[in-house]
């Protein structure tokens, strides 16, 4: 099978965006399928030990967030699905290249699927405080021409669903556990980032707007708490100022942001946005247990009592009063951590590329019989 996969985002971007599009690449080669992407070009994108052709396209900046990149209008996305005689268009968070994506792949009478994986509605909110509406007519447009939508927890097939987007299935994420593992637990590491014992508190992900980061501003302050923020973006400034004591490690990968995964006592998600939280599936493959807001992709993760805590969005005392539980109950944290890794230790990307592999043989199936 040739597939043309069109991404808002790819490495060495780091995103959820990014980071899936490319495992969807690494999957179709490794199963001798033909793939080809099709993404934004960087500033500063370099050659890669990538598992397929890539084709970029001219972009810029998006203003204010500069780690986001917007595509140019061009021919360069028709004329890469037309050359590589694609079967079927894959559609990674379509919004802005996803669009010509979408119109290349009508044109030339290919299914597309389309992946949705931002909460563009949300983002609105945050950054416009207006936009909403406009955000969801767009968003199902995009995914009602597609031939299936493919969206990674209950809560977005919900919300997809709820705006009336059809032909809406489940697709969740993979995760890596071996990279992501209690055996990369640190011993120096953990002296160097809380010298006095203190526990160990971490957030790893964009610095952003929407992921409201400040709410552990009360948490950083508890006695014994030693809070730890891995991650870049164009908030990074301000949350050191409304953070002072919280040490922050900038953007870390592989095995480096693996053994912090892993050194750190409790994981803290506080952004309400996600769409699945790639990051707390993360944290829970390390053995670690997870506070996050009982909004969005967390809600399939995190079982509320049994791999970690589930609190109401937004609210930072709700946030400081269930890590200071888990700081008066150790035990309580291992039984979490061990829990946590049990749920999410089989959720390999090889099933979910292959689950994804099934949406694409149904999709060509129901074009050949409306074909016949």
């Amino acid at each position: 099978m040739r597939v043309a996969i069109v991404t808002e985002s790819f490495p060495p971007d780091v995103n959820g965006v990014a980071h899936c599009a490319l495992r969807t690449a690494e999957h179709l080669a490794r199963r001798g399928h033909e793939p080809l992407v099709v993404a934004p070009a960087g500033p500063h994108d370099q050659e890669a030990d990538d598992p397929c052709p890539v084709v970029r396209v001219p972009s810029l900046p998006l203003p204010g967030y500069p780690q986001v990149r917007v595509a140019l209008p061009g021919r360069r996305t028709a004329a890469a699905i037309t050359a590589h005689r694609a079967d079927l268009v894959h559609l990674a968070s379509p919004f802005v290249l996803g669009v010509r994506g979408l119109a290349a792949a009508t044109r030339l009478r290919i299914p597309a699927v389309a992946v949705y994986q931002t909460d563009l509605a949300g983002y609105a909110r945050t950054y416009l405080n207006a936009g909403e509406s406009a955000a969801w007519r767009r968003i199902r447009a995009v995914h009602t021409a597609a031939a299936r939508t493919l969206a990674p927890s209950t809560a977005s097939v919900a919300a997809l669903t709820g705006q009336g987007v059809p032909r809406v299935h489940l697709w969740p994420r993979g995760v890596d556990s071996a990279r992501f593992h209690p055996g990369h637990r640190d011993g120096a590491l953990r002296r160097e980032l809380a010298p006095r014992g203190e526990l160990i508190v971490g957030y790893v992900g964009r610095l952003a707007a929407e992921k409201h980061i400040e709410l552990l501003a009360g948490t950083s302050e508890l006695p014994g708490v030693q809070v730890v923020v891995v991650g870049d973006g164009p908030s990074a400034h301000g949350l050191r100022q409304a953070l002072p004591r919280a040490v922050f490690l900038g953007r870390r990968t592989g095995g480096d942001l693996a053994r912090i995964y892993a050194s750190l006592d409790v994981f803290c998600h506080t952004g309400p946005f996600e769409t699945f939280c790639q990051t707390v599936q993360e944290a829970m493959a390390s053995g670690v247990p997870v506070v996050a807001p009982a909004a969005g992709g967390p809600l399939d993760l995190v079982g509320h009592g049994r791999t970690g805590l589930l609190v109401p969005p937004g609210d930072d005392l709700a946030l400081r009063t269930a890590v200071r539980l888990l700081h008066a109950e150790p035990r309580l944290r291992v039984r979490y951590g061990r829990a946590a890794r049990e749920a999410v230790a089989e959720r390999s990307w090889e099933a979910v590329g292959d689950q994804l592999l099934g949406h694409y043989a149904q999709v060509l199936g129901e074009r050949a019989a409306a074909a016949a």
